[in-house]
Formats: C-alpha cells, structure tokens, sequence
C-alpha cells in the first residue's frame, strides 16, 4: 500500500534517480569487459576480408588474429571465439577437414597462443564450415542429419582442438548424446581442464543469415536445421536441453540467439544456477548496424543497453561482435 502524507506521496523512488552518484550506487547489474567474448573470423589468401552481410567485421588471416588478439586482452576481454573459412576446396559430404591437426584452426589457435598466451581462445565443435551440404553434421541416405555417426566425428574434431592449445571447446551442432562423448574423450586423453561451453539452447533461428554468409555456408546449405536446431516456440523443451548438457558433463550453457531469448537466459539462470552464455548473433548485429548508418538509433547508448540487457537477464558472458568496441567505451567511462 502506497504511504502518503496528505496529497503527496511519501515513498519516491525517484530520489535515487536523480544524481548519477545515487544511481551508480544503487545500480543492480554491471557490465566489465571480462564478462565479453569476441567472435573471429579466420581465413585464408583471398577469402579474408570485409564482411558485406557484417559492417565493421572482417575476415583475419593468421598474423592479423593474432594482433587482433593482443589489441583485445588489453582492453580486459578475456577470450576470443574462433570461426573457420574454409576454402571450397577443402570442404566435402563429410567435413573431413575438421579432423586436420593442420588445418585452419589448430594454426589458428597456435598463433592466438603465441602471440598472446593470456587470452583464452574457444572454438566452434560442428561440422557445418567443412561440409559442402551446410549441414553441422553427416549426412543420411534420406538427407538428414545422422546424430550418432555426427558424434563420432566431432568428439575427433573436440580433441584435435584440444590438442592444438584450446581453452574452451563449444559444440553448437545440437546432436544428442554430443557433450558427453565430448567430455568422455577430453577426459581420457588427459584434457580435463578443457571447458566445454554447450551450445544448449540453440534454436532454428532466422537471426543466423550473416553469419553464415560470413563462413560461406549460405548459399551451400540444402534445406534447413530445423530437424536438430530447436523450435523458436519452445521454451520447457531449452530446460531440458540444458538439463541432460549440464548432466552430461557442461561446464557453460549457451542461449543462443540472444535479445529475441532473454526469457529464456532468465529461466536457464533462475533454474540451474550456472554460468550462462548468450550469443547476440550476427542477425542482431547487422540490424543494430543498419539503424545506426540511417541514424535511427545512437550507437553507444543502444548497444550498451542492449549488452546490458543480457547481463541483467542472467548472461554471465556475451559472445558479440561488438565486444572490442564495448570494452573500448567501458575503459573510456572507467577513466
């Protein structure tokens, strides 16, 4: 009941509203760069570049990721999160590539390391970037995604990874049964302090255009995912997604994609009670940008409520394209 005393009222929340020195105080959720994750893209001789689909973002070849990777552990991000273009070339029915201990990423991850050995590199676990179908897996006689033959290959592609110097190893395929072969192998190979972060929650989402035009699966892709990526109307079902990852071995569980989901970053939170990630996708980014170029919206000010926003529904961590940028106006407000 609201207390009053005579027409005025007596309680005034806005009294802690008024001076930026009362609303820091009482401020209940707080962004640093640490809690952000910097998503790469790594390629090769003609396939590096700007991302047309992504402004801003580029494609880096090795010795460029690497002084990316430098630049960004100096602004407080902490890890980095790598993605693969592959080189048509190289790339057949069954992504054959991923298992390459010397291929893109275990170089990658190499160079990442010895330029900047402080900051933790993670990398994707699914086929998708290798496959010449689009698909994050193998392929059956009826043109669906095998799960168990898909787990074989990528709890391989888990180790070499490993092998090569990764910190984290996140698989994003949405094969059943994935993390725990995952976890199992990494275990018996004397890698149990590689974390897995489970893409756990991932759903068939039409926020993933740029992306997959970032990593050339788009015009490649035959169909959809919607027969292992999860139903955007569902959200009991994330629970129990979550729930058998966390069983199975996960250390982190990703939401993903991230500002359409933030009930569902709230209700994995307020259930589990464990380190959640939320990816604000590349879909997300390239709308942001576009209002930005046509002045609809301020930069600053809408990305960092926006990253904010993931904070305050649960996200312990943020993978997004805009973490240098976000760490950059962090250090400048910190001054």
């Amino acid at each position: 009941m609201l207390v009053t005393t005579g027409s005025f009222p007596f309680v005034r929340p806005r009294r802690l509203r008024q001076a930026e020195f009362l609303r820091s105080m009482v401020r209940e959720t707080r962004l640093v760069p640490q809690q952000l994750i910097q998503p790469l893209f790594v390629a090769e001789g003609a396939l590096k570049g700007p991302i047309s689909s992504m402004p801003g973002v580029v494609r880096l070849d090795l010795e460029e990721l690497a002084r990316e990777a430098v630049e960004l552990h100096k602004l407080g991000i902490g890890c980095i999160a790598l993605f693969p273009v592959i080189p048509p070339s190289l790339k057949n029915d069954e992504g054959t590539e991923a298992l390459n201990p010397n291929g893109l990423v275990p170089r990658a991850i190499a160079a990442v390391k010895k330029a900047c050995p402080e900051i933790a590199v993670m990398v994707d676990i699914a086929l998708d970037p290798y496959t010449t179908h689009g698909h994050d897996g193998l392929l059956d006689k009826n043109g669906l995604v095998d799960n168990d033959e898909t787990v074989e290959i990528l709890r391989r592609q888990a180790l070499v990874y490993a092998r090569a110097g990764a910190d984290i190893v996140a698989p994003s395929d949405m094969m059943d049964g994935r993390v725990g072969q995952i976890r199992q192998v990494l275990e018996r190979d004397g890698y149990k302090n590689v974390v897995i972060l489970s893409y756990a929650a991932k759903y068939a989402s039409a926020f993933y255009g740029p992306f997959r035009d970032a990593v050339g699966t788009a015009s490649a892709l035959k169909g959809d995912k919607r027969n292992y990526q999860m139903d955007p109307a569902n959200t009991d079902e994330a629970m129990r997604e979550v729930e058998l990852d966390i069983a199975e071995g996960a250390d982190i569980v990703m939401v993903k994609p991230g500002m359409p989901y933030l009930d569902i970053i709230r209700r994995v939170k307020d259930r589990f009670e464990v380190p959640v990630a939320a990816y604000q996708v590349s879909g997300e980014y390239a709308m942001l940008r576009a209002a930005i170029a046509n002045g609809w919206l301020d930069e600053k000010k809408a990305l960092m409520e926006a990253l904010l926003c993931f904070r305050r529904a649960g996200a312990d961590m943020i993978l997004t394209y805009y973490a240098k940028q976000a760490a950059q106006w962090l250090k400048e407000s910190a001054q």
